[in-house]
């Protein structure tokens, strides 16, 4: 649920907290680039691209999972889609240094194509992982696990935490630790035992 559901609630809710300042930082770089102010139209349309985009990337993440999950295995896929979130957090945390909104658009698309992919892949790993008694209760782990990501990106977006101007890049490439905990835990995971009976034929290491 770290890198899966996790994720995918972090993104849903860190984007709040930080608008105003987003908002200011595309000003002050339209500025800087074109030496003229950019309409408030204009600042509202890059901002609810940064917002939407989100969702594009979570489409094409979604619909790579069935692929990935049968190509490498359902934990193989986990890890992987750790590579564009830690890159999204790379891109957001950056920004502000590089003076570039643009990196926080491709940011937020890469966090969409891992968001998806884990999303969907986490649903599929806890369901076949877990034994016929509890496959219940492993199966809400999503839902869980969006709840508290959701609750921790607001948690994380108050004034007495990372939702100030100083610090909202951070906020934004917080979504890289729950990553690299996942990718330094995971591994020592089994795969699991429907993947590795069905699709790679090994009776032996899915018993």
């Amino acid at each position: 649920g770290i890198g899966g559901g996790f994720q995918y609630g972090l993104q849903v809710s860190v984007i709040n907290s930080p608008a105003e300042y987003i908002k200011s930082f595309i000003h002050e770089t339209w500025v800087r680039r074109y030496g003229s102010s950019a309409t408030e139209e204009l600042i509202t349309l890059i901002w609810s691209f940064i917002v939407s985009v989100y969702s594009i990337g979570g489409l094409l993440g979604a619909l790579s999972a069935g692929y990935l999950s049968v190509r490498f295995g359902r934990k193989k896929t986990m890890l992987l889609a750790n590579i564009p979130t830690v890159l999204s957090a790379a891109l957001m945390g950056l920004s502000r240094l590089c003076g570039s909104f643009e990196m926080i658009i491709a940011g937020r698309l890469f966090s969409g194509v891992g968001g998806g992919l884990a999303l969907n892949t986490h649903l599929m790993f806890a369901g076949e992982c877990a034994p016929r008694n509890l496959r219940g209760l492993l199966a809400i782990t999503a839902s869980t696990a969006i709840a508290l990501g959701k609750f921790t990106g607001f948690a994380l977006g108050l004034r007495e935490v990372l939702g100030v101007d100083a610090l909202w890049p951070v906020l934004m490439a917080a979504h890289a630790v729950p990553a690299l905990l996942q990718l330094l835990t995971l591994p020592f995971f089994p795969d699991s035992p429907r993947y590795l009976l069905i699709d790679k034929k090994d009776k032996e290491a899915c018993i």
